[in-house]
């Protein structure tokens, strides 16, 4: 099978996200506030997930819409960096 040119891949972003109980917070907000065709453009993917923060990967064009349904969430889903690379998470 043939690979997909770059231009043709999905362009994603890496969000590094702090709080309690995220594996659970975080797929009720973004389901809540886009609903499931907004869930499925996001295109969300878990990379690395501990007790208090994880690292999620959705898609160029929903971080916007992410961000606020972390902002109208009840409890507290704080983004702390949004880049293009995993690398760029860490400094």
């Amino acid at each position: 099978m043939k690979s997909l040119k770059p231009s043709m891949r999905e362009k994603k972003r890496y969000l590094l996200v702090k709080g309690s109980n995220l594996r659970e917070n975080i797929e009720k907000s973004i389901f809540d506030f886009i609903g499931v065709l907004g869930m499925s453009k996001a295109g969300l993917e878990w990379i690395k997930s501990s007790s208090d923060s994880a690292v999620i990967a959705v898609n160029r064009g929903s971080v916007n819409h992410v961000r606020a349904s972390f902002a109208v969430w009840p409890e507290k889903i704080e983004v702390k960096r949004v880049s293009g690379t995993l690398k760029g998470l860490r400094g």
